[in-house]
């Protein structure tokens, strides 16, 4: 799912706001459409396919509190980031109890806008890849819903925890190719600081030791990028 590909319903009642979001986001190669009420945010909701909503809390017709649930009743996974000048504890507690996200509070930076919308997306994007399930590697056989990895020769089963079978599932969908270091942390420990990226070299090593009984699969440095998960080429199960 790329950046040109993700549809985003906005719905700001703000004409100046909203228009400067709309445009900002399409800058940033976001196939954006805005909307001024609840209401027509609801009919363009049913008329379109969006991949995550931005919704105003406080909007005439419809507040953002009931086009959510009312979208949530419809379309229970689709991403919702609430927009709101309220930063009461309350309010926040209802925004979640009505299925957003995230919830950002105004004033608010573009920047912190998008960086918490690629958040979701990331997640989204790692929760598709997980539906895959089961991965043929050489000798070893990776089920990423169960969290095991089994070596065929003797039956061996060894359980993954989440962090690792997130990892191991990661390497296995960019099988034989490089999978980008910053993407990962990211993608898994959300952020990409120092501790989590050692955190990860430590990950990376647990791995390697699991994967050591097949020479054929080989988890590999690609110097300045990232890592490679080398292993025999064969469909995935």
């Amino acid at each position: 799912m790329s950046e040109e590909n993700v549809k985003v319903l906005l719905c700001e009642d703000d004409e100046n706001l909203g228009m400067l979001l709309c445009e900002y986001l399409q800058v940033k190669g976001y196939n954006t459409d805005r909307c001024e009420n609840g209401v027509a945010g609801y009919e363009a909701f049913l008329q379109n396919q969006y991949d995550i909503c931005i919704f105003d809390v406080m909007m005439p017709e419809k507040d953002g509190f009931t086009l959510a649930s009312d979208i949530r009743s419809i379309s229970p996974d689709t991403p919702i980031i609430f927009l709101t000048a309220k930063n009461l504890k309350d309010d926040i507690i209802e925004g979640f109890r009505n299925g957003c996200d995230d919830y950002i509070t105004k004033p608010f930076s573009m920047e912190e806008l998008l960086c918490r919308m690629e958040a979701i997306l990331r997640r989204i994007r790692a929760k598709k890849q997980a539906e895959k399930a089961v991965y043929k590697l050489g000798k070893y056989i990776f089920d990423s819903q169960k969290q095991q990895l089994v070596f065929e020769e003797d039956g061996e089963i060894t359980k993954l925890t989440t962090k690792e079978a997130d990892l191991m599932n990661l390497l296995c969908t960019n099988l034989n190719d490089i999978l980008e270091r910053n993407y990962t942390l990211k993608t898994i420990w959300i952020d990409d600081n120092y501790y989590n990226a050692r955190s990860m070299d430590v990950y990376i090593t647990k791995l390697r030791k699991l994967l050591r009984r097949d020479p054929q699969v080989q988890i590999i440095n690609i110097h300045g990028k990232g890592y490679k998960l080398v292993a025999p080429s064969e469909p995935k199960m």
